[in-house]
C-alpha cells in the first residue's frame, strides 16, 4: 500500500543575476507525502529540465492544493514515464477515484504490481480529469453503465428493533437470494 499522497504546489526560480535579473518563475505539481519531500522532487525535475540547481536557485512557494469535490467520482487520465530495468518507457493509464491524490495511489500500486515499478522510478507527466466519453480503456468504460448495480449474494438477514436480535440463533439464516 502506498503511504499517504498529497498534492502540493511547487513555485520556484532561479536566483537573480546581473546577467538575468527576473529569472522565469517555474511552478510544479509534485505528489509527495509532505512539504519537504516535494520540495527535494521539485530540485530533482528542475535540475534534469530546466538545469536549475538547488544551489543558485530558491523556492518561493510551497502550497497543499485540494480536491474541489472529494464526494464525486471522477476519471483520470495519467502520463507517465517509467524506468524499468532495461529501458524507459512513455504511458497512458487510465483511473476512476475521487481524489486526484487517490488515483496517483492506484497509479503507483498499479505500476508495483504490473510492472515491479518503484515509486522512484515513476515520473508522472500529466493528470487530467477527463469527461466519460474521452474514455478509452475498458476497465475505466465498464463503470458508466447508468443502471450498474452490485448485487449483494450473501445479505445476513438481521432485526431491525436492537431488542429482538441476539449473538447466536438456534437455526442457521438462509443467505441465499
Amino acid at each position: 500500500m502506498v503511504q499517504s499522497l498529497n498534492r502540493y504546489e511547487v513555485v520556484g526560480r532561479k536566483l537573480p543575476t546581473p546577467s538575468e535579473p527576473k529569472p522565469k518563475i517555474l511552478r510544479m505539481t509534485i505528489f509527495a507525502s509532505d512539504p519537504v519531500r516535494a520540495r527535494s522532487k521539485f530540485w530533482y525535475f528542475v535540475r534534469k529540465l530546466r538545469r536549475v540547481k538547488k544551489v543558485n536557485g530558491e523556492i518561493l512557494s510551497v502550497r497543499k492544493l485540494y480536491e474541489k469535490n472529494p464526494n464525486h467520482v471522477k476519471n483520470f487520465a495519467v502520463w507517465l514515464r517509467y524506468d524499468s530495468r532495461s529501458n524507459s518507457h512513455n504511458m497512458y493509464k487510465e483511473f476512476r477515484d475521487t481524489t486526484v491524490e487517490g488515483a496517483v495511489r492506484q497509479l503507483y500500486s498499479e505500476m508495483a504490481a504490473r510492472h515491479r515499478a518503484r515509486k522512484s522510478c515513476i515520473q508522472i507527466i500529466k493528470i487530467v480529469e477527463i469527461e466519460a466519453k474521452d474514455c478509452k480503456r475498458p476497465y475505466v468504460t465498464q463503470f458508466h453503465d447508468s443502471k450498474i448495480s452490485f448485487p449483494h449474494p450473501h445479505a445476513l438477514p438481521r432485526n431491525a428493533n436492537k431488542t429482538f436480535r441476539s449473538t447466536y440463533k438456534a437455526s442457521r439464516p438462509n443467505t441465499f437470494k
